[in-house]
């Protein structure tokens, strides 16, 4: 038997939000992304080309946190548009590193930018503090879930 109190159910709440939340964002980047021909999944590759630099197909899946046979039709995807191209790893024969082109390099800070403006109106009346917390606290259960579905 378990016990109910204030903290479990607030703690229920925020994992469970988590997938209209996640609903809601891709909606707005879906929008966000209407004149630019993106998907949003090619979106999430150049955003992490963007933050890290060039990486290998294995380097963006773990970065992103999903299947590495999936980040491959996702990079096909940049790749086809010109949006991103691929350059020899000194590190990996077999395994290219992926860079943005300039095209890439463009659109990825103008859709960016867009979105920074748009997190800038939905945000404008929330106490840094909170969202300071907030951050904090989504980081952590994450981890903690992480580290218990993985048996630890």
């Amino acid at each position: 038997m378990y016990i109910v109190t204030m903290q479990n159910s607030e703690l229920y709440q925020i994992v469970w939000m988590s997938r209209p939340l996640m609903q809601a964002a891709e909606a707005a980047v879906e929008q966000g992304l209407a004149d630019t021909d993106l998907t949003v999944r090619m979106r999430a590759v150049l955003e992490v080309l963007h933050a890290e630099g060039d990486m290998t197909v294995p380097d963006i899946a773990a970065r992103l946190d999903i299947k590495r046979q999936y980040v491959q039709v996702m990079v096909n995807e940049t790749l086809t548009s010109g949006l991103t191209r691929q350059c020899p790893n000194p590190r990996h024969k077999r395994s290219p590193l992926l860079a943005l082109t300039d095209t890439g390099r463009a659109l990825i800070a103008q859709v960016i930018e867009r979105e920074m403006a748009l997190l800038q109106t939905i945000g404008a009346d929330l106490p840094s503090d909170d969202i300071s917390t907030a951050l904090r606290v989504v980081r952590m259960l994450t981890e903690r879930l992480r580290e218990e579905s993985a048996g630890t």
